[in-house]
């Protein structure tokens, strides 16, 4: 990624509407699809500045992987421990199975080698592990956001369905979310692209507007995993070996 988009994360992981109502739902979704032992072990790969680790230590103990140097030194400081430097797809220096969650939060869209960062992340899970992903969806909405977060590719349904496949995976769960705020969020994505934005749209919303955001997104956290969701802005799976 960018620069300026690690310190936009170290800057408004804490306050912005985005950041908060995902963490809301990725813990909802835990708690209720997955079962971890007394003793889990999770791993986050592509942590950037740390901001969903203490979310994920409510599950277990975390370790976790960033490359950047910055956005690492940030995240070692919110764990309390060294964030490893392991970059994808061969994980170098991470322990075989070892984990019961791995955690990959839009990170698999960075990866060239998609399907080989996947079975690169088989090998550290211990038996029964489960891998969450979420990814961008939709190559429509591609715009100046996937260049400067330099993606690789957004993904449908049906090609996320595929690499998991690929990579020797089974499907447990998986589901749009950022679903409510779509039309919104195409729009302006649409509109960007119209008027060749070339930052991404990542900046704080004034207060009122920014808390209105995270409710309305927050929603999602009682539906995903309940009920079928419409088309989002991004999509989520849960797998196994």
């Amino acid at each position: 990624m960018d620069r300026v988009i690690y310190d936009r994360m170290a800057q408004y992981d804490s306050q912005h509407w985005w950041y908060l109502a995902r963490r809301d739902i990725i813990a909802s979704v835990i708690e209720r699809k997955i079962t971890l032992p007394a003793d889990a072990r999770l791993l986050e790969i592509g942590c950037g500045t740390g901001h969903n680790l203490p979310m994920l230590s409510r599950f277990g103990n975390v370790d976790a992987v960033e490359i950047d140097e910055e956005a690492r030194r940030v995240a070692s400081q919110r764990l309390g421990r060294e964030v490893y430097s392991a970059p994808l797809p061969t994980l170098e220096g991470i322990e075989a199975g070892k984990y019961d969650l791995v955690a990959l939060l839009d990170v698999l869209e960075h990866v060239e080698a998609d399907v080989e960062a996947l079975k690169s992340i088989v090998k550290r899970l211990r038996p029964g592990g489960r891998i969450f992903v979420t990814v961008p969806a939709f190559p429509f909405l591609w715009s100046a956001h996937d260049v400067v977060n330099h993606h690789y590719r957004r993904y449908t349904r049906a090609s996320l369905t595929k690499v998991l496949g690929d990579a020797g995976l089974t499907l447990s769960m998986l589901s749009w979310f950022n679903s409510i705020l779509f039309p919104c969020v195409a729009t302006a994505r649409l509109w960007g692209k119209m008027r060749h934005k070339d930052d991404s749209d990542d900046a704080l919303p004034a207060p009122p507007v920014n808390r209105m955001l995270r409710r309305v997104f927050g929603i999602e956290r009682h539906l995903i995993g309940r009920i079928p969701m419409t088309p989002g802005v991004s999509l989520m799976a849960i797998v196994s070996a």
